[in-house]
């Protein structure tokens, strides 16, 4: 059964949701699914923008179908080469034989790696200010490289003021009966799955989003199509400040807590610096135990907090496993411009914290107050205090 949804008059939705993946791209949990969305633009051309993952075969070519309802397609726009939207792209080429693609020079490369040199032909490679009219509109390329892969281009309607934006102004979740943003209110929970995605998919390439918002500054943008996640044509200001606090890597409220305790006695003198933390006026602490949780939710909150305490048992002469993993991931995502703080604990030779700051070496930030050391259990609060606020001077 087709689930098509009208977005404009001649505007179709025609991409699809899976609910039964456990893992996007095989590393991060989505536990609430995830859509892939494809768009075809019916003209005196008619025009798909991207196709989808292999999982959602049935259901895209299904609403790919209906809403040409017999017509031919005239021209697949691929604007992102990553298999979850790229993965039917032959089977659309087959399916039409008289469609002609038009994609970056580095995507006609990668579509040749994948599906072979037989659709070679019909590729037309289009640069930054190229564009494509249809009848009514006019389809404007606007290139932006390595948000997040090398041949990423955003497609402007230059007549109805749409911009297909890739994989930028995504998020993690399947769509549920609703396809715009503003058809609900969007929730904290809603807000953090957006960040989680743009911190694990996007977020190492701040200085290329910033690029594009740059571009995009000079659009009249009425309404924003991404490729995972619902479409935007209300409060587009706050989608477009959320990225570019993330693109630069300024955090937006509080103080999160990162703490990798073996036996509890770290995480213990953790919980009680986040009390102290709110008893003089912090808002919006979290403080997380990181053998509980995944990388991909403590990468979104080190980019959603203004300040950090990485809280770590020593070992193996060294730092505990869980806080390794997570820096070496902020790193790897060229995490900076936040506020950090530093506590170790260690019975005999405490190493974490010289550790910890070994792997963010080189990263521009901000350490707040001095390094705490415990052995074994804290038991004078007054270190605790200072560290409380230096982080409440630091932040506010």
């Amino acid at each position: 059964m087709q689930n098509t949804k009208r977005i404009s008059s001649d505007l179709i939705y025609v991409g699809a949701s899976d609910r039964r993946l456990h893992l996007f791209e095989n590393v991060y949990p989505i536990p609430f699914g995830v859509s892939y969305n494809a768009y075809v633009l019916l003209d005196e051309k008619a025009v798909l923008l991207d196709t989808c993952d292999k999982e959602v075969t049935g259901a895209f070519l299904e609403n790919l179908r209906y809403a040409l309802n017999g017509r031919p397609l005239d021209a697949l726009i691929v604007n992102h080469m990553e298999p979850d939207h790229a993965a039917n792209i032959a089977r659309v080429l087959d399916l039409y034989p008289d469609a002609e693609v038009y994609l970056t020079l580095a995507a006609s490369k990668m579509l040749q790696q994948f599906f072979g040199a037989a659709y070679a032909p019909r590729l037309h490679t289009v640069k930054e200010g190229d564009s494509l009219n249809t009848g009514r509109h006019t389809l404007k390329f606007i290139a932006a490289p390595m948000v997040h892969w090398p041949e990423v281009m955003v497609t402007f309607d230059e007549t109805d003021g749409v911009l297909f934006s890739a994989d930028a102004f995504g998020t993690f979740g399947a769509l549920n009966g609703s396809l715009f943003a503003d058809e609900e209110e969007i929730s904290r929970f809603e807000w953090d799955e957006m960040r989680r995605y743009y911190a694990n998919i996007v977020g190492k390439y701040g200085v290329q989003v910033q690029n594009l918002l740059k571009k995009a500054s000079a659009l009249p943008i009425r309404m924003i199509c991404p490729l995972h996640g619902p479409i935007w044509r209300e409060n587009l200001s706050a989608l477009l400040e959320k990225y570019d606090l993330w693109s630069r890597w300024q955090g937006e409220e509080g103080v999160v807590i990162f703490c990798a305790s073996i036996y509890g006695n770290t995480l213990s003198a953790m919980e009680r610096l986040a009390a102290l933390l709110n008893e003089k006026g912090v808002k919006h602490v979290r403080l997380y135990d990181l053998s509980a949780q995944d990388p991909s939710f403590m990468l979104a909150e080190a980019f959603r907090a203004k300040a950090a305490v990485f809280a770590s048992a020593s070992y193996n002469a060294g730092v505990f496993i869980k806080m390794e993993e997570l820096l070496h991931d902020l790193k790897a995502h060229d995490y900076k411009n936040h506020v950090v703080a530093y506590v170790e604990n260690g019975t005999w030779a405490p190493s974490a914290a010289k550790t910890m700051k070994g792997i963010l070496e080189g990263q521009a930030l901000t350490v707040a107050g001095e390094t705490l050391t415990i052995r074994s259990v804290l038991s004078d609060e007054a270190p605790l205090c200072a560290l409380a606020d230096a982080l409440k001077e630091a932040i506010l």
